[in-house]
């Protein structure tokens, strides 16, 4: 790449990191004319908590951000991975729970096979290949009979989140008297030293914070999927077909191939999640029956905006997301409801969505003047002659 292409992909970066900028500064004013609204007395107190985030806790704090973080990372490297090669998955939530009872039925059935300290790992790995299997079935719908991923992955969300309901209740994991799982502890993902680092101090008791070693595990895969895109052939293929599956399948990639292994990679993802999600302490090693979907599926959306899709920028987003929510569980105690958190989420998602249409339209309209400014050339060129 030559200079001025260097230049010019720089000043794109540049552009799509003000306009998320711009988004995060549009939706704390909205939260912040929200707080005005509501108790204009604490407005400017309450404003000050939501932007501290994790650090009104001190060091504990910081640590339930790493924890928040961490599923987060791993649902917008799903919806993002999708992004990139030109698909949707908006299934990202079923994805997760079906992954995270691959792992809590692994870690229990498995303990006579598995050695303990290897245990987690074998459940992590169980739920990532759920994950991945739930994922390729919106894959198959899609590569085989063009039916489109977004109809596709709603309807396995259901399936997915009521078939482990029943799961769940038919299975020598089913606690009746608690209506959930039984506790995993055995197979929890080990804390890694970060108890030690993330903690804070009750009196002379150590209250440490709930951050693991899944942290180091979604950041792994967060820079392998940047790899994987950017450095790799298959990664290549991948994004070739998302721009244009017509022009890819005549430059001799397969197309249908393309579309399965993607949303079969971002379902495996998304199951990652899952597994770092209920395999540790925090979660409670355990699944509850539930009746709604699960909210860090349906955040990883606003993730992957908000990081531009871009893995690394991904990592940064999900730890905002993760911080202001953190504000949101201090700001309760102004006598705020942290539902607030969640209407400035919503707004930095449309602002997002909203800058990603506006650069796409400039784009449009800087390619179509260049076309007519090279035409008027060669026509002045051909007048000439």
């Amino acid at each position: 790449m030559d200079k001025r292409g260097r230049l010019s992909k720089f000043g794109a970066g540049l552009t799509s990191a003000a306009s998320s900028a711009i988004a995060i500064l549009v939706g704390l004013a909205v939260g912040f004319i929200i707080l005005l609204a509501t108790n204009p007395g604490q407005a400017v107190r309450g404003l000050g908590v939501i932007v501290s985030g994790g650090f009104n806790g001190g060091m504990k704090g910081l640590g339930q951000v790493l924890y928040y973080a961490t599923p987060l990372i791993l649902t917008g490297l799903s919806v993002g991975f999708c992004f990139k090669t030109g698909l949707f998955n908006i299934g990202s939530s079923g994805q997760l729970i079906v992954g995270a009872f691959a792992g809590i039925w692994v870690g229990a059935n498995a303990a006579p096979w598995i050695p303990a300290p290897l245990l987690w790992l074998a459940a992590l790995l169980a739920a990532t290949l759920a994950g991945a299997a739930w994922g390729a079935i919106p894959g198959l719908f899609k590569s085989l009979l063009n039916v489109h991923e977004v109809i596709a992955c709603i309807m396995c969300n259901y399936i997915g989140m009521y078939g482990v309901n029943f799961l769940i209740k038919n299975s020598n994991v089913y606690d009746p008297l608690k209506n959930q799982t039984i506790d995993m502890t055995r197979a929890a993902i080990p804390k890694a030293g970060l108890d030690r680092i993330f903690f804070s101090l009750k009196g002379r008791f150590l209250d440490a914070s709930s951050v693991n070693g899944g942290i180091f595990i979604a950041l792994a895969l967060a820079i392998a999927t940047s790899v994987v895109l950017d450095r790799t052939v298959f990664g290549y293929e991948l994004k070739a077909c998302g721009l244009n599956r017509f022009a890819s399948r005549y430059a001799g990639i397969n197309e249908k191939r393309g579309i399965f292994l993607s949303l079969a990679i971002a379902g495996g993802l998304s199951g990652a999640a899952g597994g770092l999600m209920y395999l540790a302490p925090a979660g409670g090693l355990r699944i509850n029956v539930i009746e709604t979907l699960a909210a860090q599926g349906f955040n990883g959306i606003p993730v992957a905006l908000l990081g531009l899709s871009n893995p690394i920028g991904i990592i940064f987003s999900a730890l905002f997301v993760a911080y202001i929510e953190q504000g949101g569980y201090y700001l309760q105690r102004l006598e705020y409801m942290p539902e607030i958190i969640n209407i400035i989420i919503a707004v930095i998602i449309y602002f997002s969505a909203f800058a990603l249409l506006m650069r796409q339209a400039v784009g449009a309209a800087r390619s179509r003047l260049a076309r007519r400014s090279g035409k008027r050339a060669r026509g002045r060129e051909a007048g000439r002659a």
